[in-house]
């Protein structure tokens, strides 16, 4: 019998899938848990119990799909658009702007409930340009947090299809203001509205917007730049974007706006004029070209592959498609894209989901075709090229639904939040520099409770990052669509009656009082409360109240969770080779703790014991100070060839683990009635 007391101090592999439990020998293992629900995992290896959900406002109709979309004006001045069936609304500082006293402030959109999910977007100081397929490209602009503007982008000027190359000639009516276009044959179409075209007559390129549609060879133009004539010429062009034929991705690199995925050139991208994001001339008016004029390129690729996604990387511009990765650049190393030196390559042959991807410092993530895994796109200088790793591999069990929309949080702690089509949530805390990749499973609390949207934006002072959600939620027997911000990571700044450790909660704050009110959101349901810091008894809400035990000053109240947390067995004690398989037994864990409260221990979730953190002197009905220090607890897990410890949240408290020490015994005949 070998009795050890190894330490599990590091927690970063998050949840591990079933299919790894035999893998002791990979590093991540040494990292991972086999449950760890509802917590976040730090950047120094311990793990933090999730904070709740703070209650913001319902949706505008809750029985349609509603989508967030994040807009950072500043460090310190952002938003959060509610984007529904054609229309947005506008969040800032944890709360709902208004026109006026109970009336949010709203602007129309043209997008529609089924379509939201398709749109993306790409920002510059107050403007986000935003791109769908079956929409002209757009763009919202803010001038104030009740001033909105949502306009069609005028392009001026392309982008354009290939030169015409048959005998069709086209004659005008004049050369400025609004012209009449005759062609030799039929080569317009209803949907052509609002297209470009450019006519080279002599030496000058002209170029107009089609306004109005006569028959197949007539068409009305409003004259953007003069045409140099009037004759039948050969030299035209029509531009690339018409009626549901628009690009689906957008990004700026290089101080070019970048958009690619329309319909009918689905591996075409289109970068800006320098410096002047919404001209897209391929050429002077004369016909010369600048290294400063718009570029555009299409991907060399046999299959017909529609780019699925655009973002920025020091070293190019990635292109994500359904069944491969790019990256756009110059053909010569530190030169700006021009139209002489644009040049892409193929750098990974995996294939993206129509999901924005992620930067996060020096590497790009995308998730792949199906929705079911995370990659990684880094440059490797081993290979002079990108890998597109999957980092989701560990922890593939999580991503058994697809995921539909994601976020970063970039503070306090680097963590990716993940909504799945089923309405689970998971988070990944991605720290490549500190090799810290792991991946946690959250149950929001309440009945069939479902996260269906999430976003991310700086708080008001930019030290932390706040997570905004659409959470559907069954209450009082109806379904509702709530806005929920997910608290702050708790940390010494914030006070423990401070600390919301419950879901969809709010706060009341004020004078000695035993009835707390305003909790219609929750109506019918159970609900836990921190009153004045310490655990209260459960209560039901009542016509939109909870009358409490005793008068606080301050409460929490919302929707009880807990979060648990349970070892892979455990690994130690044998005199050779490994100790799995072999009988073992735990008689007591020692857990490191810091500012905690609130906890069971065990060997398993069905025979736990509560952790004592009350001292000699507390007084009895009045909170106590959260614990920071090791807690020694007896247990007995019985000799089994697998042992595992399970720690469980399950008060409205803030929890830390920073390390567990267990005191194990292992039989190395495999006979568990040996003493030690």
């Amino acid at each position: 019998m070998v009795a050890v007391t190894p330490m599990y101090n590091n927690f970063s592999g998050g949840e591990i899938s079933p299919l790894v439990y035999g893998r002791v020998d990979l590093p991540f293992y040494q990292k991972g848990l086999l449950r760890c629900l509802n917590w976040v995992i730090l950047t120094q290896g311990g793990l933090t119990a999730r904070p709740g959900t703070q209650y913001i406002a319902p949706v505008k109709t809750e029985n349609k799909i509603t989508r967030l979309v994040p807009f950072q004006f500043s460090t310190t001045q952002a938003y959060v658009i509610e984007t529904g069936d054609q229309y947005f609304r506008f969040y800032r500082n944890k709360g709902v702007i208004e026109s006026s006293p109970g009336t949010p402030y709203e602007i129309a959109s043209p997008y529609l409930e089924a379509d939201l999910f398709n749109v993306q977007w790409t920002q510059s100081a107050d403007v986000i340009y935003l791109t769908h397929p079956n929409y002209a490209p757009r763009k919202l602009t803010r001038t104030g947090h009740t001033s909105w503007t949502l306009t069609t982008i005028s392009f001026v000027d392309g982008p354009y299809l290939n030169q015409n190359s048959t005998t069709t000639t086209l004659s005008l009516s004049g050369t400025t203001g609004t012209v009449t276009v005759t062609a030799s044959s039929a080569v317009f179409s209803s949907d052509d509205v609002g297209r470009h075209i450019r006519i080279k007559h002599s030496s000058t390129w002209g170029w107009g917007t089609i306004t109005g549609y006569t028959s197949g060879t007539q068409v009305t133009v409003s004259v953007g730049s003069a045409f140099g004539g009037t004759g039948a010429v050969t030299t035209w062009r029509l531009g690339l974007y018409k009626t549901n034929n628009y690009p689906g991705s957008v990004t700026f690199f290089g101080d070019r706006l970048y958009f690619a995925g329309a319909p009918s050139a689905p591996q075409r991208i289109d970068g800006s004029v320098t410096g002047d994001y919404e001209n897209f001339r391929p050429t002077a008016t004369d016909g010369t070209l600048a290294d400063s004029d718009a570029v555009s390129f299409t991907l060399n690729s046999s299959d017909v592959d529609v780019i699925q996604w655009l973002s920025d990387n020091r070293r190019g511009l990635l292109i994500g498609t359904a069944s491969s990765e790019w990256i756009l650049r110059s053909n010569s190393l530190g030169e700006a894209i021009t139209y002489k030196n644009v040049f892409a390559e193929r750098t990974s042959t995996v294939g993206s989901q129509r999901i924005m991807a992620i930067r996060s410092n020096n590497t790009n993530l995308f998730i792949e075709n199906g929705g079911r895994k995370v990659r990684e796109t880094s440059y490797t200088y081993e290979d002079d090229g990108y890998q597109a790793s999957d980092i989701s591999l560990q922890s593939e069990h999580l991503f058994d639904s697809p995921v539909v929309d994601w976020a970063i949080q970039k503070k306090p702690h680097s963590t990716v939040w993940m909504c799945k089509q089923d309405g689970a949530l998971v988070s990944m805390a991605y720290i490549p520099s500190q090799q810290i990749i792991g991946i946690v499973p959250h149950l929001i609390g309440g009945e069939d409770s479902a996260v269906k949207s999430v976003a991310t934006i700086p708080s008001s002072t930019g030290d932390t990052y706040q997570v905004w959600m659409i959470v559907d939620r069954t209450i009082d027997g109806a379904t509702h669509r709530y806005i929920e911000v997910l608290n702050d990571i708790y940390d010494t700044t914030i006070l423990p009656e401070d600390a919301v450790f419950l879901d969809s909660a709010l706060t009341y704050s004020g004078s000695s009082v035993t009835t707390i009110t305003g909790l219609d959101h929750l109506e019918g349901e159970t609900v836990g409360v921190l009153a004045n810091g310490a655990a209260h008894p459960d209560k039901v809400v009542t016509s939109g109240s909870i009358t409490l035990d005793w008068a606080v000053t301050k409460a929490q109240v919302g929707l009880n969770y807990v979060s648990d947390m349970q070892t892979l067995s455990l690994e130690g004690g044998a005199t050779a080779g490994t100790s799995q398989g072999l009988k073992k037994n735990v008689c007591s864990m020692k857990v490191r703790f810091n500012k905690s409260n609130g906890v069971l221990v065990g060997g398993n979730e069905d025979n736990l014991y509560r952790v004592s953190f009350r001292e000699w002197g507390d007084a009895m009905g009045e909170p106590i100070d959260l614990f920071t220090g090791d807690k020694e607890m007896l247990i007995d897990t019985g000799y089994n060839d697998n042992v595992y410890l399970f720690i469980r949240r399950d008060q409205p408290f803030p929890v830390t683990i920073l390390a567990i020490m267990p005191r194990l015994k292992t039989s190395n005949s495999g006979v568990g009635r040996e003493v030690g």
